[in-house]
């Protein structure tokens, strides 16, 4: 039988939607990427017996329990006393893990707050993780435990629920002990398809008329503004890397140009990719989307190698004063026009001399949308040699989501344009 495991995440945070839980996202894909059958996610609040409610059915189903979260100084996090309470074991204080934190506050220059020490206690059977990146240490116990009337044994891994300390935690003192416990099978066999501009149904269509589709277990994960499409087969199945080759070939030609990238790659990764295969750089003149295209262009390592410039030209007057756009054409057009929207963009790149520009202007929301300019609409413009388009969209949903999808398709246009592909082209609809 396959390792089973189960998730706790717990925070108020977390149960009152403050924020996302990604640390369990996260600590379900590697499991599953180890061969590791993930059995469930269960997040509670800072409440000592929903607490104690989420470990105890943890414990039920899984032989391995994740946690993440509670290990602060503060009164609230309370993850520790109440796995000791659940275990009927008493707390240990622990002088190395004390000493690491009062080392943290020393190299900081501040001076530690008594309660940082609540932080060294722990289970007194507890295996302690240390976390170089924070003041909060991990710790893992086994015992043996009555399930179903039967006894075996239970492993609980409790880590910080920061999200890069308990991650180099997780990878670095937890993988290598987890892999080697019974159960874990070999990992699955996966091809990943990232894709951009077209809906998950229509994927779903095009994937499930392709010949022995039927063979491999197809999954979707929408993550707006992507779509990727995972083909898998058992690890442990014969020929399963030359099966899942063969089908993944139907699958990239059958969507062609909607897949950006293979793997687990952004559109920003692979936008950088295709440039620099080409030798070509890029600039970029925004409006509505104030600096999201150029700051996601530059959050890839080496963006230096092809991205030249950023212009956040939000005001008609800095657009004309700084890209050079015609006053006529805004008093004719409008700022948010294909017309524009072209005049942008060459002269982000006179300016610059960057091989190709792209630039968007448009109406982000919630307010000053108009009739003829309703809210989502949004211009792109692409300059470069012998190239000057252009294209008016009607998109949708929060600002927020407006900013981004914009970004998504300007940078799906620079990939195009770098690839020779047909950039009006593009499966995106508004």
């Amino acid at each position: 039988m396959a390792l089973r495991v189960a998730i706790v995440s717990t925070g108020e945070e977390l149960t009152t939607g403050k924020i996302a839980d990604t640390n369990a996202r996260w600590l379900a894909d590697r499991c599953s990427g180890l061969g590791i059958d993930v059995y469930a996610v269960l997040v509670v609040g800072d409440h000592r017996e929903r607490i104690t409610w989420a470990w105890e059915r943890a414990l039920e189903v899984a032989e391995v329990v994740l946690a993440t979260g509670g290990l602060g100084p503060t009164s609230d996090d309370l993850t520790t006393e109440t796995v000791a309470a659940l275990l009927g074991e008493k707390l240990r204080f622990d002088e190395v893990s004390a000493d690491s934190i009062r080392k943290i506050f020393a190299t900081m220059g501040r001076p530690m707050p008594e309660t940082n020490l609540r932080q060294a206690w722990f289970p007194e059977s507890a295996t302690i993780l240390g976390n170089p990146l924070g003041t909060a240490p991990g710790y893992r116990i086994s015992r043996e435990r009555e399930v179903a009337g039967t006894r075996s044994v239970r492993h609980l891994v409790v880590m910080p629920g920061v999200p890069r300390e308990m991650k180099l935690m997780f990878d670095d003192s937890v993988v290598p002990w987890l892999v080697g416990l019974p159960g874990v099978g070999a990992p699955p066999v996966t091809r990943v398809f990232q894709t951009f501009g077209m809906s998950e149904s229509a994927l779903g269509e095009r994937v499930a008329a392709l010949a022995g589709i039927d063979e491999v277990r197809v999954s979707y994960r929408a993550s707006f503004p992507k779509i990727a499409v995972t083909l898998s087969l058992p690890g442990t199945e014969p020929g399963a890397e030359e099966r899942l080759d063969a089908l993944a070939a139907r699958v990239r030609e059958a969507l062609g140009p909607v897949v950006y990238a293979e793997g687990e790659v952004t559109m920003e990764e692979e936008v950088g990719r295709v440039l620099c295969a080409r030798g070509a750089t890029v600039a970029v003149a925004e409006s509505c989307t104030g600096g999201l295209i150029g700051h996601r262009l530059t959050e890839v390592p080496g963006s230096s190698a092809y991205f030249l410039a950023g212009f956040v030209t939000y005001a008609n007057q800095a657009k004309t004063a700084v890209l050079g756009v015609s006053s006529d054409t805004l008093d004719r057009f409008g700022a948010v026009s294909e017309e524009t929207v072209r005049e942008m963009a060459a002269g982000a790149r006179l300016r610059t001399g960057a091989d190709v520009a792209v630039a968007t202007s448009g109406v982000a929301g919630p307010g000053g949308g108009s009739e003829q300019l309703p809210v989502g609409t949004v211009c792109f413009g692409l300059d470069a040699d012998g190239v000057q388009l252009s294209r008016r969209h009607r998109l949708w949903g929060t600002r927020q989501w407006v900013k981004l999808l914009t970004s998504q398709l300007a940078l799906d246009w620079v990939r195009r344009w770098a690839l020779g592909l047909p950039v009006l082209e593009s499966g995106f609809r508004s």
